[in-house]
């Protein structure tokens, strides 16, 4: 059943590139005692996610915490934009990310080639971002299995592979799997992790098991959006594809 105290809302940040707009997908969790962003959209991006909170009624001082599924920069992007707007900000990250969010290791893939392909504005925003991540206080330390007290019941899935620390969310009551980038939505259809961005495919590949028993409704995905169409049969079948 859900509680009138608590929803879940998809945000929709649009990050500029050559392209066109790509979009992504946080998500925002009201509860009883505030509210938690799930990933914080890609650096320079403040602005937009600010305005696409308020949208939904929701000032920066209504977020309590915010839960990081892996390192990535568009993931990562506003933590020290919102740990400067909000000093007592929570962080809660899987044991296997801390070293990278806390600076004592650099970011997996953010390569002197990575960095190259980001525009100027952006990467002295990166830089400062980079500076910042000595100073984050990990307030709590996620394990696979946990059951978050936020949405009557949240479970915690560690799915190594596109980062040692990747994590995807199950929402029991709503049957709702935040997937991360552990699986993407592609010309409708979904899909397992990029290759390009997924140092190891095969452990990411193998965590795809973990989400098999799922009853599942809908899959969120950070890039591509939701997928409803029989999410639980399609999970299985890449899973199988995977062996």
């Amino acid at each position: 059943m859900s509680h009138p105290t608590t929803s879940i809302t998809v945000l929709n940040l649009q990050i500029p590139t050559p392209s066109g707009n790509s979009p992504i997908f946080p998500v925002m969790l009201s509860d009883v005692d505030g509210v938690t962003l799930v990933d914080t959209g890609m650096i320079g991006q403040f602005a937009e996610l600010q305005s696409a909170l308020e949208q939904e009624g929701v000032q920066l001082s209504d977020v309590k915490r915010v839960i990081i599924t892996h390192q990535d920069i568009d993931h990562i992007g506003n933590v020290g934009a919102l740990l400067d707007a909000i000093p007592d900000l929570e962080i809660w990250a899987h044991a296997d990310e801390i070293p990278y969010l806390t600076g004592e290791k650099p970011l997996i893939k953010f390569t002197p080639e990575r960095r190259a392909l980001l525009p100027a504005p952006v990467l002295a925003l990166a830089d400062q971002l980079l500076l910042q991540l000595p100073e984050v206080n990990i307030s709590r330390t996620l394990a696979d299995g946990d059951i978050l007290p936020l949405q009557g019941g949240t479970q915690v899935i560690h799915t190594p592979g596109h980062t040692p620390g990747h994590i995807c969310l199950y929402f029991g009551e709503q049957q709702f799997l935040l997937a991360a980038d552990e699986l993407r939505v592609v010309d409708d259809e979904l899909v397992g992790p990029a290759p390009q961005a997924t140092p190891d495919m095969p452990e990411a590949l193998r965590s795809l098991k973990k989400l098999t028993d799922l009853k599942l409704n809908k899959v969120l995905c950070y890039h591509g959006g939701e997928y409803m169409n029989d999410p639980a049969q399609r999970i299985a079948t890449l899973a199988e594809s995977a062996e």
